[in-house]
């Protein structure tokens, strides 16, 4: 067995949202507000070249979960059905690390402007990535177990997190 390794990661900025107390469960493209990541001084020149990108990832650190992760969950929208936390999207994970992928809407200095996150006001920024066309697209993805439900139509508003009546 492998030996585990202690190590620390370094926040590079910190996100800029509306929500304070209630976010979304994903990103949604046409969300209303303020959002950007704005990148620590020393990070800035790292910025180069990304508003040629339509989109990023956001990789942050969930400073504000606090619930523990159990191995098996219960989505919300799945109708009881149980299923491993790996094979979820919940956000209470062993190791608090969220990733969303927005659009890139402008740089200024060291602020980008996005799309709508999924994330709260203050959140600590860990690292961005750009979303780069066919290597991020994967076009044989599914849905996985989510196939075998019914309704859809309705779960995939769920999992894009679009609102909705019930």
């Amino acid at each position: 067995m492998q030996e585990k390794l202690n190590f620390k990661l370094e926040q590079i900025g910190t996100i800029k949202t509306p929500y304070q107390s209630n976010a979304p469960y994903q990103p949604v493209d046409t969300d209303k507000g303020e959002f950007y990541v704005k990148i620590d001084p020393g990070y800035e020149d790292g910025l180069k070249d990304l508003e040629k990108f339509n989109y990023m990832y956001v990789i942050y650190y969930a400073h504000r979960m606090d619930r523990k992760p159990e191995m098996e969950v219960f989505p919300p929208w799945a109708d009881g059905r149980i299923v491993g936390l790996f094979s979820s999207r919940s956000p209470a994970r062993p190791n608090p690390i969220g990733l969303s992928i927005v659009r890139i809407k402008k740089i200024i200095e060291n602020r980008v402007y996005t799309s709508g996150m999924d994330v709260f006001d203050g959140t600590p920024l860990l690292d961005i990535k750009p979303y780069i066309k066919d290597l991020d697209d994967k076009p044989d993805a599914n849905y996985g177990w989510i196939e075998e439900m019914d309704d859809m139509e309705h779960l995939s508003l769920h999992i894009k997190g679009i609102p909705h009546d019930y």
